[in-house]
């Protein structure tokens, strides 16, 4: 009797101990179909994306949505102010237009004179030898440092009264005492000449979409006697326009958004001719601590950005050639 009473909950726990282990491996194979869908699968794998967009993008553009109708000086609360901080920034801030005209006429200059290096450096490395992979690198490396803080201070001696600039020119006899970066009609071109500098990865775009032009076009235009220039014209340019486009987006909002070169070249000297729009958001919202009318600012240029691109779309059906249409 004692045998058979201590054999007994033995059995009953084999029994109840097989259940449990068929139950936990049909949770298991349950749970491996899910990840195995290529849905569940793709969730997974884009999760860190998503989580990091979500916290570090949107839930930052919510809040300074917020502190952009507030009173906000980092330090301590925020009081809400309605629009009081767009009304100042158009009414009685004259650095808010300053800045502004400023950066739009980087952006204008800056960009196109970007793209026109880039496209005839593209051309000219388009010709494959044993040396190509060099110089590809080679001209790409200034758009990786550029915009370093050790570039802009490389920079910034280059252009100095006794830098390198004014050495070269000494050497041809040309006065090597001129101030580039204290001087108003010369300090944004320094600025400029810098982002020019940087057409490394408008380049390499450039040279991919170059090599899928069809080569029997211009076999086909050599046979009815088109010169060079006229091939340029009427096949590269043309079926370039979409490479072109993309470029000129992308290098327009990156030119609005410039902010390396001026805070740590010129501060926005001399008498703010150099003052970037994002320079002087980042005087108000961190030296003067008026975060609140910083995140105003922000959305205002948010809203610039959008408008130019939106005008640059527009746009595009009139010089931008579509091969379906």
């Amino acid at each position: 009797m004692s045998h058979a009473t201590a054999t007994l909950p033995s059995s009953a726990r084999n029994g109840s101990g097989a259940k449990t282990n068929g139950l936990s491996f049909r949770k298991e194979g349950a749970l491996r179909a899910l990840l195995h869908k290529e849905s569940v699968a793709g969730y997974v794998c884009a999760f860190p994306f998503i989580f990091g967009f979500l916290m570090f993008m949107i839930v930052p553009m919510i809040l300074s949505l917020w502190y952009s109708f507030t009173d906000y000086n980092i330090i301590g609360e925020a009081s809400f102010i309605g629009l009081d901080n767009y009304v100042e920034m158009f009414t009685q801030d004259d650095l808010f237009w300053k800045s502004l005209g400023v950066t739009f006429l980087f952006a204008l200059v800056s960009v196109p004179l970007k793209l026109v290096f880039a496209l005839i450096v593209a051309m000219l490395l388009l010709r494959n030898s044993k040396a190509s992979g060099f110089y590809r690198a080679a001209y790409y490396l200034p758009s990786i440092l550029g915009g370093s803080v050790a570039i802009a201070i490389l920079w910034r001696q280059m252009f100095a009264t006794d830098g390198v600039i004014n050495q070269v020119l000494g050497v041809f006899g040309i006065d090597s005492k001129f101030a580039w970066l204290g001087d108003t009609r010369t300090a944004i071109w320094t600025l400029i000449i810098l982002a020019v500098w940087q057409f490394g990865s408008s380049m390499l775009i450039f040279l991919a979409s170059l090599k899928q032009i069809p080569a029997e076009l211009y076999e086909a235009a050599s046979v009815d006697g088109a010169s060079k220039w006229t091939q340029f014209w009427k096949i590269t340019l043309p079926l370039l326009t979409p490479t072109i486009f993309f470029n000129l987006v992308m290098q327009m909002i990156n030119g609005f958004l410039a902010f390396t070169q001026c805070y740590i070249i010129t501060q926005g000297k001399p008498m703010n001719s150099t003052l970037f729009y994002m320079v002087h958001m980042y005087d108000e919202s961190f030296t003067n601590y008026h975060a609140g009318y910083g995140a105003a600012m922000a959305w205002v240029m948010l809203v610039l950005v959008g408008a130019v691109t939106l005008f640059l779309f527009a746009t595009k059906r009139f010089w931008v050639y579509d091969e379906e249409a």
